[in-house]
């Protein structure tokens, strides 16, 4: 998609809220405001399938595009007691955890998911505050990795689940949680990141695993995760809306 496409898209969506919020770090609680951002949900996946298909490739960039200080937003390094001990042991003993809804769960360490089918891209992260960057993500493709664990026929979205707390915020459940469709899932730009700029990935950028869904705002980059759920329904997660940020009023579908 070109620039001036994917900007004109981005006004029309959020220009229809009338309102630009902090939303990688906070979101105003006013129910006004809740009602005109759930209102606009359904004109920004109207929007963006007329634009492009929901398949299309995001842009690619050429390694001197790479941003020199890429922004790390939101948590850049977790509190919470197992991620760091994790982090103590260099990851030695985490293990991705792929359940839910598939034949074959599975329990992945690094080096498992290292094996697994990659893909290394260069592309744009944009954020719903307005600022965008570009770095270069090599990582497991998660069509791959959801064959290899076997969807059952009632499958339809895949959660993530985070070791991040965001519960400084000032709500109960502060655990943050991501998800996406099975569309987005086996799009070939959908992958599980562990490097960054051809180095392992970052504490702040979410070691040591985060996801990169190139079609989707930065919100919906989910990272430090620790278990991958295939659901029918994310309705009995959280508190039902598909995310932490839509769980507060965001729209589930961020496509850009």
């Amino acid at each position: 998609m070109s620039a001036d496409r994917r900007t004109w898209l981005r006004g029309l969506v959020l220009g229809t809220a009338g309102l630009w919020l902090t939303a990688c770090n906070r979101i105003n609680d006013n129910p006004q405001v809740q009602k005109t951002l759930q209102s606009a949900e359904g004109l920004t996946r109207r929007a963006q399938r007329l634009v492009t298909p929901r398949k299309a490739l995001a842009r690619e960039f050429s390694p001197e595009d790479i941003s020199p200080d890429f922004k790390a937003n939101g948590t850049t390094r977790p509190g919470d007691k197992e991620y760091t001990a994790h982090l103590a042991k260099g990851f030695a003993d985490y293990r991705l955890i792929v359940d839910g809804l598939v034949d074959t769960p599975l329990a992945l360490d690094l080096a498992a998911l290292k094996a697994l089918p990659s893909r290394s891209q260069i592309t744009r992260h944009d954020c719903v505050e307005g600022w965008s960057s570009i770095g270069k993500w090599k990582g497991a493709r998660l069509g791959p990795l959801l064959d290899r664990a076997g969807l059952k026929p009632n499958a339809r979205y895949v959660v993530f689940h985070c070791f991040d707390s965001l519960g400084g915020i000032g709500v109960k459940d502060g655990r943050y949680y991501e998800s996406i469709d099975l569309i987005d899932a086996y799009h070939p730009q959908t992958i599980l990141a562990y490097a960054m700029n051809d180095q392992v990935l970052p504490v702040k950028h979410g070691a040591p695993l985060r996801l990169r869904v190139e079609r989707q705002l930065g919100y919906k980059q989910a990272k430090y995760i620790s278990r991958i759920e295939v659901v029918e329904s994310f309705d009995q997660i959280g508190r039902g809306k598909g995310g932490f940020w839509e769980d507060r009023g965001y729209e589930w579908y961020a496509g850009i």
